[in-house]
């Protein structure tokens, strides 16, 4: 039997009226926490803007043993909770209206990486590289999540001041299986020589921009084996590297700032 469904009054904010609305023709709900309407309610949109906004510093997300070369991975929170619920909702079941709020949480984990305050409209640019997605996996899902997040993180920061392009210039070579049920050393194993850089972009990418400070962009950073083949095969294209970001790092991978390692 269907769940009944109180209309709205009429002294209820237009918010609440397009939340009604959606409950009783969709079906929505909050993924975090299940009430009837939006995709993502506006109290725990605003909750989960402001715990992240109250903290003094993004995650630091580097992996143990991570390659002295590279830079640190940052994270802009913990990949538990709401945040957990909010990333798997967008990338496996296509909740896009979540595209928006979770790309504006990528683009905090991105500004760690840039200079403050921003630089000048002169400077370099700052171009996100998403990590590739398997093809099988982008057709099943119907989306790319990390290469819409990056766009919108880009998107986020252009309108904060600093100039920012989503430039998708890794891809996956065939092969490589799902990472889901790997452990470390098989998603390394899986991963290795994985990538390739597209030629074709990269020199179109080279001749607009003699100047640009990459950062390579992820949805969640687990064992790092994903961002460290990014970097690994940017960097063999001639590429430097400035920034490692994702969107949400597994607690166990997730570090405090006393534990950061020392980086020249």
């Amino acid at each position: 039997m269907p769940r009944s469904r109180a209309r709205p009054s009429a002294d209820e904010p237009p918010s609440s009226v397009i939340d009604a609305f959606l409950d009783l023709v969709l079906g929505a709900s909050c993924v975090a926490c299940a009430r009837p309407g939006r995709p993502l309610c506006t109290g725990c949109r605003e909750g989960l803007l402001a715990d992240l906004a109250a903290a003094s510093e993004v995650v630091d997300a580097t992996p143990p043993h991570w390659p002295p070369e590279a830079p640190a991975v940052l994270a802009s929170g913990r990949y538990d909770g709401a945040l957990q619920s909010l990333v798997i909702a967008h990338k496996e079941r296509r909740v896009l209206a979540l595209t928006a709020p979770l790309g504006l949480l990528l683009a905090r984990a991105v500004a760690a990486h840039l200079p403050s305050p921003p630089a000048r409209v002169d400077d370099a640019p700052t171009l996100l590289v998403p990590v590739p997605s398997r093809a099988a996996s982008v057709r099943e899902r119907g989306h790319d999540p990390t290469a819409a997040l990056a766009l919108r993180a880009a998107r986020e920061l252009t309108r904060a001041g600093r100039p920012t392009r989503a430039v998708p210039l890794l891809r996956l070579r065939p092969g490589v299986l799902d990472q889901a049920d790997l452990d470390a050393a098989g998603r390394a194993r899986n991963l290795e020589h994985a990538m390739a850089v597209d030629a074709a972009r990269l020199r179109a990418l080279t001749r607009r921009h003699r100047r640009a400070r990459v950062i390579v962009c992820d949805d969640v950073v687990t064992t790092g084996a994903t961002l460290a083949e990014a970097h690994r095969r940017l960097v063999a294209g001639g590429i430097v590297v400035h920034g490692l970001a994702a969107l949400a790092a597994t607690p166990r991978r997730s570090r405090p700032e006393a534990e950061r390692p020392e980086r020249s």
